[in-house]
C-alpha cells in the first residue's frame, strides 16, 4: 500500500521548481507510505510523478517507485496489490530479466506485452496507478474494479493534478480549492460525496473499473474514463447465464472462491491480521483465513460501554471458537470524542459517516501488531444483508399494486403530515434508541406513493436530507439524486438497490472510511469479498440464494456455518457505530452548538440556519432524533473550519 501523486503542466513548466513541488505533494501522503519516497520528472513534457511507499511485498530496493519498465517506455507510480501477479509474469513472453518480486514490476512487463488497460483487466487486485508512456506521450490513470483504492484528478488552470488523497493535490501551487456546489448538495443528501464528484470544483474521483488517458500535447480538458470492467455488464451476464446448481453446489462454489481470494490476499512479507466484529462477513473471512493459512490469525475488535454498540463479546466468542490470537479494546466515550477533530484531515472532504470514529480506533489497535489487515466489507452489498433492502422491497410491493388514483391520493395525504409530527408520534411507541427508523419508515411510505419505480423510493431511504436545496443558500443545486444510477434492467428491486450501493455507497462511503482510517495509521487493508470473481458469482445467483424465508445473506451464512456454530453468529445486525444521538445531547453539545450557531451556519457557512436550528432544538429537547441530518452538517462545518485554519 502506498500513496501516489503527480501533475502535468502544459504551459510554463518550471523544471527548477518541479522537484520541490512534487516532494511537497508526496510529503502530504507520508502516512500512506512511511518507508520510502521517490519522484520522477520528464522535463521535456512537463510530467512529474511522486510516490510514498509502505513496504509490504518485496521490501528491498527492487520495489522502489517510481519504477520504469525494462525497456524504459513506461514509468509508473502504483498504490495497491496485485494478488495474482505471478500468473501475469508467467504469461509475459519473452520473459524479462526480473529485478525483484514486486507486483509493480510485473505490471510494467504486462504493459509492454499486452498494453495498459488489457493488463489491468487480466489482473486481480486493488489498486490506483498512474502510468506515463514515454513513447506515445500519454498519461494513464487506472483504478481497481470495485474502488478499494482512491484516485483524484482534475485540471486546475493549465495544470493537471492527480493523487491518492486531496491533500496531495492541495499542496500544488495551482490548486484552487473552490467548493463545488453540486458536490456539497450531494454530500448533504447522502453523507458522502459520490463519484465522480469531489468536494472541490474541477477535481473528480476516477470511477472504479476505469482508466483515463491524457495526452498533454493535445491539452484535453473534457476527459472521459474508459471502462475495462462494468458491474452493469456483470449483472447482465448473470441474468443471461444464471447459476443453475443445487444449494450444496452453491455453498461449495462460494467457499472455493472465498478460499482462492483469501489465499491470494495472504501475500505479504510483513505481519498480517484481520478485523473481526463477530458478524457474518468478518467471521467468514477470518474462518477461511485460519483454514487457508494454517496458523492462528491475529484478530482485532473494539467495543463500547453502550450495549447497543458493543460487538466485542460476539467477536470474542468467534475468536475463541476459531482459536485466533485476539486483541480487543474497550473504548470510552472520551477516547472516541478525541477522534472527531482529526476527521477533516484524515478524509480531506466532509464525511458524514460517524462510524469513521470506531474504524479509526480499530485500525490503530491493529497497527500495533500488523501492517496488513483483511476486512469483511462487501458482504451486505453482494448478498442482500442490509435490512433496508427488505423493508424497501416490502413497501414497494404493497404500493406498486395500488391503482394510480389511489397512489396519488395517498401521496397527497401523507405529504401533509410534517416530519416532526411523525417523529414525535413514532417515538411514543418506539423501543430502544433508534426512533428515527420508525419515522423513516413512514416518510418512506409517503415517498413510495409518488414513486414510479423502486429506485426513487430507495434514493429517499438512503438520504439524510432528501431535499438538500431546502437548507443551502446556493441556487445551483436541486433535490434530485446525485449518486450512481442503477443500470440493471433485468434486476428485481432488491438487486437494483444492491447495485446502487455497490456503485456508490460501497466505494464512496464504506471503502473511503476504511482506507483513510487505516492509512492514517499506515495500515494496509484488503477486502476478500470484493474479489471480482466473487462479485461476478454473486450476481449470477438467483435471489433465493441471497434471501430465503426472510433470512438475508443465506448463502454466505451457509459457508460460515461449515466453520462456526450458527448460535455464535446468527444474531441481529448491529452495524459499526457510536451513540452520536446521545453524545450530541451530552459531551458533544457545546462543540455542536458552536458549529450550529446561526452566525456559523449563514455568515461563515453555506447553510440556511432556520431549518437546521429547528432540528437542533428538537433533538436537544428529546422530541426527535435528527442525528442523521445534523451529523453531516456538523462534519461539513468542522471540515470547513479546518481548511480555513
Amino acid at each position: 500500500m502506498c500513496g501516489i501523486t503527480g501533475y502535468v503542466e502544459t504551459q510554463g513548466f518550471d523544471s527548477g521548481k518541479a522537484e520541490a513541488t512534487i516532494c511537497q505533494m508526496a510529503a502530504k501522503l507520508a502516512h500512506r507510505g512511511p518507508d520510502d519516497s521517490g519522484h520522477w520528472i520528464d522535463v521535456d513534457h512537463g510530467v512529474v510523478l511522486g510516490h510514498r511507499r509502505l513496504a509490504v511485498v518485496e521490501l528491498s530496493e527492487a520495489g522502489r517507485q517510481p519504477m520504469a519498465s525494462a525497456s524504459g517506455r513506461y514509468v509508473m507510480v502504483f498504490n495497491g496489490e496485485i494478488y495474482d501477479h505471478d500468473a501475469l509474469r508467467a504469461a509475459v513472453r519473452p520473459a524479462p530479466a526480473w529485478r525483484g518480486r514486486s507486483d509493480t514490476e510485473s505490471l510494467l512487463a504486462g504493459f509492454e506485452a499486452f498494453g495498459i488497460a488489457a493488463t489491468f483487466a487480466r489482473s486481480t487486485g486493488m489498486f490506483a496507478a498512474a502510468v506515463w508512456d514515454r513513447e506515445a506521450r500519454r498519461l494513464t490513470l487506472a483504478r481497481d474494479r470495485l474502488g478499494e483504492k482512491p484516485l483524484y484528478y482534475g485540471w486546475q488552470g493549465s495544470t493537471f493534478l492527480f493523487g491518492s488523497e486531496l491533500k496531495a493535490l492541495a499542496a500544488h501551487p495551482d490548486f484552487q480549492g473552490r467548493v463545488d456546489d453540486p458536490a456539497l448538495a450531494a454530500y448533504l443528501k447522502y453523507g458522502y460525496v459520490p463519484a465522480p464528484l469531489s468536494i472541490y470544483d474541477g477535481i473528480r474521483k476516477l470511477l472504479p473499473g476505469t482508466t483515463l488517458t491524457l495526452a498533454p500535447a493535445q491539452r484535453q480538458v473534457d476527459l472521459v474514463p474508459d471502462a475495462y470492467w462494468s458491474l452493469a455488464a456483470v449483472a447482465e451476464r448473470g441474468a443471461e447465464r444464471p447459476f443453475l446448481g443445487s444449494d450444496d453446489e452453491a455453498v461449495s462454489e462460494l467457499e472455493r472462491l472465498m478460499e482462492t481470494a483469501i489465499r491470494g490476499q495472504l501475500m505479504s512479507d510483513v505481519p498480517l491480521g484481520a478485523f473481526l466484529s463477530g458478524g457474518i462477513d468478518s467471521s467468514a473471512v477470518v474462518a477461511l483465513m485460519q483454514r487457508v493459512g494454517g496458523s492462528p490469525v491475529r484478530t482485532f475488535t473494539i467495543g463500547f460501554s453502550e450495549a447497543a454498540f458493543d460487538e466485542s463479546r460476539a467477536a470474542r466468542d468467534v475468536a475463541h471458537h476459531l482459536g485466533t490470537h485476539h486483541s480487543e479494546l474497550l473504548v470510552t466515550p472520551a477516547e472516541a470524542l478525541e477522534v472527531i477533530p482529526r476527521l477533516p484531515t484524515i478524509y480531506d472532504e466532509p464525511f458524514g459517516d460517524a462510524s469513521a470514529i470506531p474504524t479509526w480506533l480499530l485500525a490503530g489497535l491493529a497497527r500495533r501488531e500488523v501492517t496488513v489487515a483483511l476486512s469483511g466489507d462487501g458482504g451486505d452489498e453482494l448478498f442482500a444483508g442490509y435490512g433496508r433492502y427488505r423493508r424497501t422491497s416490502r413497501l414497494w410491493s404493497r404500493v406498486a399494486s395500488l391503482p394510480p388514483l389511489g397512489r396519488r391520493a395517498g401521496s397527497l395525504l401523507l405529504s401533509a403530515v410534517p416530519d416532526a409530527l411523525i417523529q414525535r408520534g413514532m417515538m411514543r411507541y418506539s423501543v430502544g434508541d433508534f426512533p428515527h427508523l420508525f419515522s423513516d419508515r413512514v416518510r418512506g411510505f409517503r415517498t413510495a406513493f409518488a414513486a414510479d419505480q423502486v429506485d426513487a423510493l430507495y434514493d429517499v431511504r438512503v438520504s439524510n436530507w432528501p431535499d438538500p436545496a431546502s437548507v443551502l443558500k446556493t441556487t445551483a443545486v436541486s433535490g434530485t439524486a446525485y449518486a450512481a444510477s442503477t443500470p440493471f434492467p433485468r434486476a428485481q428491486p432488491t438487486e437494483r438497490m444492491m447495485g446502487f450501493d455497490t456503485l456508490s455507497y460501497l466505494p464512496d462511503d464504506v471503502l473511503v472510511k476504511v482506507d483513510r482510517a487505516a492509512m492514517a495509521h499506515s495500515l494496509e487493508t484488503r477486502v476478500p469479498l470484493l474479489d471480482h470473481r466473487i462479485v461476478e458469482f454473486a450476481w449470477s445467483l438467483p435471489h433465493r440464494f441471497k434471501v430465503r424465508d426472510g433470512e438475508a445473506k443465506w448463502l454466505l451464512k451457509r459457508v460460515l456455518h461449515r466453520h462456526v456454530p450458527p448460535y455464535l453468529v446468527d444474531r441481529p445486525k448491529q452495524g459499526f457505530g457510536v451513540p452520536i444521538h446521545q453524545w450530541l445531547r451530552g459531551p458533544l453539545r457545546t462543540w455542536a452548538e458552536d458549529l450550529l450557531a446561526t452566525d456559523a451556519l449563514e455568515r461563515r457557512g453555506p447553510f440556511r440556519a432556520a431549518p437546521i436550528r429547528e432540528l437542533w432544538q428538537q433533538h436537544l429537547a428529546g422530541r426527535a432524533d435528527w442525528q442523521h441530518r445534523l451529523w453531516p452538517v456538523l462534519m461539513y462545518q468542522e471540515w470547513d473550519r479546518a481548511r480555513r485554519g
